[in-house]
């Protein structure tokens, strides 16, 4: 790219390509090749320019104070805090001080008035920010090493904010990520950029990955009011946005899930003008309610997002996550992409082995927040207020704490886990333990209030989505999966999935797809309320129920809309994990009494005798007392496959006792717009009652496959209540007749071309059986996730 030959310390971002991050640093160089090259594509950079690095060796050398600087650094330990932080604040002072040079100001000066004329005013506001030249890249992000000044106004404070910005980088915590990472000071110079300022509205940061699992297929957009410091340092608990790639290429409007965080504060401009004017203000109420972007802004920031990832993948010839940072202007109303680095933890992962953590017992829950990293730990808690204390906190400690920034980092290198009160999936705390490997629960709170100093806990990150310290060292046990040494099985090797939380990690395992996606447990962790109850909330009697649902309900059109969406996200997050591979959602299953138990239940379910052979499965769906529920559940499927575009997503129709049940539940399906065969929608019938198997090619002529629900379907056959002590020694899935019935519909099935899955435990538990219905030629066989390795080896062909 060619060079203004009349500057020799400035170069416009439109003239600089990421060749040239030697002498613009990593920052910089991105900011240039996104402006080059990728404006045609709509997105949004602010534009700017570069002060090189050769203007940084200029200042520090012409000063004499180079010597003096690296000598110290060189011989300074840095995990002796006292002397990194004497040795450290001795460089910033005398970078600080020194004048800076007249030719490299001069230059600068020009640079900003041109500038200010390009954005049409006389003093243009700019934020000035570091870029190290050994910045930005995929091994090492050195993400809030230096410093950055935000609505720096006029030449003057222009001029302190670039010196000042010189001088941080030799932070300590910069000094220190150099060394552990074995960078020699001498060889990182800085670069500084100043870009004109967005006046944020709302901000954030984007992951072209799922940045806990590694799943490469979404965008996770994240966003909080103000300055997007607050969402990078964790300060706030931000919006949350997944968006899936693949179907958003192909023209759909794929949110799969949308979170709404507290977002208590906001970083704003502050009166006046000058470098850091700016202060800290809390978010009212109604505005905290609403999510910070629509549904457009959230789509038009993941196109733009994946523009850049494309182009960074051609550019270096290598998939290339992103980690971006992005604002939206409060007055123009637009949005901006503000900065743009690798993602440095998976994208290091070539072959990533699939670790998963169990807990062997429960403790008392003492916080909750949001999970990072997926593993578990136990120890002492350690609370701390300010890095400053670092001397009191010893290796494999649990650090607990508000928020922490780039300060805390010798800290959270020696910590067993971190518990924050503040922040979300891409804050400072977030970020740094995934790289370190270790459990961090953001966002609890209150954590540092509730636990105590040396109180033994263990955070677990394993459990989904939700994060928790429980009380006591709890047991725990780790599994190492490498998908790619995984044999190849005889028979197709499908998934239970009932967390959407951990879909995306479960999606790296080698299987076949989905074959049971338990609709009732999204509903129960989800939304937690009957859905006849948002229907018709005027048949709730009890005061504290109906002030419940009113308050789960907040911030969305109607009541009903809450269960739709709720549920469609996270149908639709398990959809698109495994997304082409097929995956069969089975319509809700809750038995009467566990109905009666979500909120505002007891005004819609009858009592029974005998729940488990009662008032379940089909013949609710065409039930007065139910209709108006599955067709919310309906809503949602529709969702999923119409708007989001995941057409892998099958359904299917649990405990339908006789044919004529049958044609009534897809008449009720076809009401509600779910036609089997159109757009390829695929409807199943489980196989758990005996009259499912003696009538299986009937059967096979209204369904497009079985599902072999081997529990319900041995407790019919022989009599025994599955949740029996007394009778728990008959209960046997390889009992002869329970086999005569299987191989029935299997060979009814296939008869009729049709497929036969399974999705009950008993392949898991006895090798004999799953040998048993490789040999009938079932079409697939379904395993919860702990065991899919197992049966793995065991039917290799």
């Amino acid at each position: 790219m060619p060079r203004d030959s009349t500057r020799r310390f400035i170069a416009p971002f439109a003239r600089i390509t990421i060749e040239d991050v030697p002498r613009v640093g990593g920052k910089n160089a991105s900011l240039g090749e996104m402006i080059c090259n990728l404006r045609d594509a709509g997105v949004n950079v602010p534009d700017g320019f570069a002060i090189s690095a050769d203007a940084f060796r200029l200042h520090v050398g012409q000063a004499g104070i180079a010597e003096e600087i690296y000598a110290a650094l060189e011989t300074v330990d840095v995990r002796d805090v006292d002397a990194l932080a004497r040795v450290g604040r001795r460089a910033r002072d005398l970078v600080a001080r020194a004048p800076l040079p007249e030719e490299v100001w001069s230059e600068i000066e020009a640079a900003y008035v041109d500038l200010s004329r390009a954005s049409g005013v006389d003093l243009a506001d700019v934020a000035v920010r570091s870029s190290a030249t050994a910045e930005d890249l995929p091994t090492a992000s050195f993400a809030g090493q230096q410093e950055t000044f935000l609505y720096v106004r006029g030449p003057a404070a222009l001029r302190r904010a670039v010196v000042d910005c010189m001088a941080s980088l030799f932070t300590d915590r910069a000094i220190a990520y150099r060394a552990e990472r074995g960078f020699l000071h001498r060889d990182v110079a800085l670069s500084v950029g100043v870009q004109r300022m967005i006046r944020s509205a709302c901000a954030g940061v984007i992951f072209t990955l799922d940045p806990e699992s590694g799943f490469r297929d979404v965008v996770l957009v994240t966003g909080a009011y103000g300055l997007g410091e607050t969402v990078v340092q964790g300060s706030v608990n931000p919006d949350e946005f997944w968006v899936h790639k693949p179907t958003l290429r192909a023209g759909f409007r794929p949110i799969l899930q949308r979170v709404r965080g507290d977002k208590a504060l906001r970083l704003v401009a502050a009166p006046g003008s000058g470098a850091r004017s700016t202060r800290i203000e809390a978010v009212p109420e109604p505005e905290r309610e609403r999510l910070v972007l629509t549904d457009d802004e959230v789509l038009q920031l993941a196109r733009w997002s994946l523009a850049i990832e494309d182009h960074y993948e051609k550019r270096l010839g290598r998939p290339t996550p992103m980690d971006l940072e992005w604002a939206k202007d409060g007055v123009s109303g637009e949005l901006a992409i503000l900065q743009a680095r690798p993602e440095t933890v998976h994208s290091q992962k070539q072959a990533p082995a699939l670790e998963l953590y169990r807990l062997r017992a429960k403790g008392r829950v003492l916080a909750r927040g949001k999970s990072v990293g997926g593993s578990v730990a136990a120890g002492a808690v350690r609370i701390l207020r300010d890095p400053a204390q670092k001397a009191a906190f010893q290796p494999g400690e649990i650090l607990v704490t508000t928020e922490t920034g780039p300060d805390w980092e010798p800290i959270l290198h020696r910590a067993g886990a971190v518990v924050t009160d503040r922040g979300g999936r891409t804050s400072h705390a977030a970020i740094v333990s995934r790289e370190l490997g270790i459990p961090c629960v953001v966002g609890t709170d209150d954590a540092s209030r509730a636990l105590r100093d040396g109180q033994r806990v263990t955070v677990s990150c394993a459990e989904g989505e939700e994060g928790r310290v429980y009380e006591g060292e709890l047991p725990f046990e780790r599994e190492t999966i490498a998908p790619a040494d995984l044999p190849q099985p005889r028979v197709p090797l499908q998934l239970n999935v009932g967390s959407p939380e951990r879909a995306f990690q479960l999606a790296h395992l080698p299987s076949a797809g989905v074959g049971l996606a338990r609709m009732e447990l999204i509903v129960l962790n989800a939304i937690g309320v009957h859905p006849m109850a948002l229907v018709h909330p005027e048949r709730v009697e009890d005061a504290a129920a109906r002030a419940e649902i009113a308050r789960r309900t907040r911030g969305y059109p109607t009541a009903p809309e809450f269960f739709v969406t709720q549920l469609a996200s996270g149908v639709a997050r398990i959809a698109a994990a495994f997304h082409p591979r097929p995956v069969l959602l089975r319509f809700s299953d809750f038995k009467t009494h566990e109905y009666r138990d979500l909120l505002g239940g007891a005004a819609f379910e009858p009592d029974e005798a005998n729940p488990m052979i009662g008032f379940r499965g089909a013949s609710r769906y065409y039930s007065d007392r139910y209709r108006d529920g599955f067709a919310l559940e309906c809503a949602a499927v529709r969702r999923v496959r119409d708007e989001m575009g995941l057409t892998n997503l099958a359904v299917m129709v649990p405990f339908c006792r006789t044919l004529g049940e049958a044609r009534r539940v897809l008449g009720e399906l076809e009401r509600n717009g779910l036609r089997r065969g159109e757009r390829g929608l695929e409807i199943w019938v489980m196989c758990e009652i005996p009259s499912n198997a003696i009538c299986a090619e009937e059967f096979a002529e209204l369904f497009d496959g079985f599902s072999i629900g081997s529990n319900d379907l041995t407790q019919l056959t022989l009599g025994i209540d599955r949740d029996s002590n007394l009778l728990a020694e008959l209960f046997d899935e390889r009992d002869p007749a329970v086999k005569k019935l299987i191989e029935s519909v299997v060979q009814g099935a296939h008869r009729r071309g049709r497929k036969v899955g399974i999705c009950g435990q008993a392949p898991s538990d006895y090798p004999d059986f799953a040998e048993f219905l490789v040999g009938l030629g079932i079409d697939s066989i379904s395993l919860n996730a702990d065991a899919f390795a197992t049966v793995t080896r065991r039917l290799a062909g």
